[in-house]
């Protein structure tokens, strides 16, 4: 279970520490901030940076949505701590299942196999799974036979 009666600055910084960009980096204030604007609600880097310091601490509820909300996350996880420790836990399995993604998708013809199959339409994509349900099920039982 995660530290209870954290305050929203832990609970925002946290969130910026865990969520990150596509590249691998973490969101900027002024990146969270242009992203939340576009989508309907005006805030600034500044501020945001202010919530994290806790140099403001009262942000109205439009900002809290719309920092929820780019974050992926419902906004009473800055007020419910029950809620808190169960979308931390979610982030934490994704955070693990990225990984393991990750660690499996090194294989740079692995990753064009993938690419190809998404350019497929639905019953194609479904063709390819199945030749490779049979081809691994066969690898499978080389394996259990003691071949390579």
């Amino acid at each position: 279970m995660a530290e209870r009666g954290r305050d929203f600055a832990d609970k925002l910084n946290h969130l910026f520490a865990v969520t990150k960009s596509p590249g691998g980096d973490e969101y900027s204030n002024d990146f969270a901030a242009d992203s939340i604007t576009v989508a309907g609600t005006k805030i600034s880097g500044t501020y945001i940076w202010q919530l994290r310091k806790r140099k403001r601490d009262n942000p109205t509820i439009k900002h809290v949505e719309g920092l929820a909300k780019f974050f992926g996350v419902p906004v009473n996880y800055f007020f419910d701590d029950d809620v808190t420790d169960r979308v931390d836990q979610q982030l934490r399995d994704l955070a693990a299942e990225q990984e393991r993604l990750k660690a499996n998708s090194g294989d740079q013809e692995a990753q064009r196999i993938a690419m190809r199959a998404g350019e497929l339409t639905p019953d194609r994509r479904q063709l390819v799974m199945d030749l490779l349900d049979v081809v691994y099920r066969d690898q499978q039982a080389a394996r259990e036979r003691g071949e390579r």
